[in-house]
């Protein structure tokens, strides 16, 4: 795991689009998920699991939209977790430390 968005709301789902999942993008840098990079999205209310891409959403705005044959997937206000996967080295890996982002309930960023 190389970076994950834990426990964000779906704001929206836009069936005629192409598909992909639009992110914010306060959340896309706090866990340093960059526009295209493969995602795999899990939705804690129905069990779906489903491997996309991202978007960049409107900063600030707290979207996280599932689109094209993704928003099947998903209602809004559903809960999904997202995850991005990075290969490395063992040598790598046994030092890195993965971004884990934890919004509020719409979705903005936490400043501790």
């Amino acid at each position: 795991m190389k970076s994950k968005i834990h426990r964000v709301r779906v704001t929206q789902a836009e069936l005629n689009y192409v598909g992909s999942i639009t992110i914010d993008e306060d959340l896309m840098d706090a866990a340093g998920l960059i526009e295209n990079e493969q995602v795999h999205i899990v939705n804690n209310n129905n069990g779906e699991r489903l491997i996309t891409y991202v978007i960049k959403g409107e900063r600030g705005s707290g979207i996280i939209c599932l689109n094209g044959a993704a928003a099947r997937k998903a209602q809004v206000g559903d809960i999904v977790i997202i995850i991005a996967y990075g290969s490395l080295s063992t040598e790598e890996a046994s030092t890195f430390k993965p971004k884990v982002v934890f919004p509020d309930d719409d979705n903005r960023l936490v400043i501790a």
